[in-house]
């Protein structure tokens, strides 16, 4: 089996029998006892006679740690903070810009729309006086020309009745005449027979 570890008591009881001339110097020394391991020690952070060394050491190390972090990482993630800040405000800057682009160009292209509605709007109704004028010129040219077929063609109606009556009116007059020689046995001249149609019209 293996030993049970010692209590303090019995371990100091073995210094004084070890060495009894310095027991009692050398019990107040020992702080922490390592129990199954032989000789006491003091936790090397606790132990006052280590304090100085300690503290340069930390000294130096802080200063160490703190000139790195100052000098080495801080200024890089500074930079690289700072870069990303201005990446966002130059695409910030950039989209502000594009921004403002497109609204201009909605703006021209508004303005340029109506101004073509406008522009439409007054070309179609130039074009729709300009086809009513020609139309109505075209409508009066063509009834001056029927207005003058008319007249033309009733001029000659006239011309042609003139003509058709004179020429009955001979014929009637021959007719008349040739029929009197017959039953008479007289002939009798056209102008006499013109006076006799004459009077029996006035009748």
């Amino acid at each position: 089996m293996a030993s049970q570890p010692k209590n303090e008591a019995q371990l100091k009881a073995e210094v004084k029998a070890s060495s009894p001339a310095h027991g009692t110097a050398h019990t107040a020394t020992v702080g922490v006892v390592d129990h199954g391991h032989g000789a006491a020690t003091a936790f090397p952070p606790f132990d006052q006679t280590t304090f100085a060394p300690q503290l340069v050491w930390l000294v130096l190390t802080f200063g160490f740690l703190y000139f790195m972090l100052s000098k080495r990482l801080l200024p890089r993630v500074a930079a690289a903070i700072e870069g990303r800040a201005d990446g966002i405000r130059s695409d910030l800057a950039q989209a502000e810009f594009l921004k403002g682009q497109t609204e201009a160009s909605l703006k021209a292209y508004e303005t340029a729309l109506t101004t073509a509605k406008n522009n439409a709007a007054g070309i179609t109704k130039a074009q729709r006086d300009a086809l009513t004028a020609e139309t109505d010129r075209e409508r009066a040219a063509v009834d001056a020309q029927m207005a003058a077929k008319v007249a033309e063609a009733e001029k000659r109606i006239t011309a042609s009745k003139t003509t058709a009556l004179a020429a009955v009116s001979g014929v009637a007059t021959e007719t008349v005449g040739a029929i009197v020689a017959k039953l008479t046995g007289q002939s009798v001249s056209g102008d006499e027979v013109a006076r006799a149609i004459a009077a029996v019209k006035a009748k």
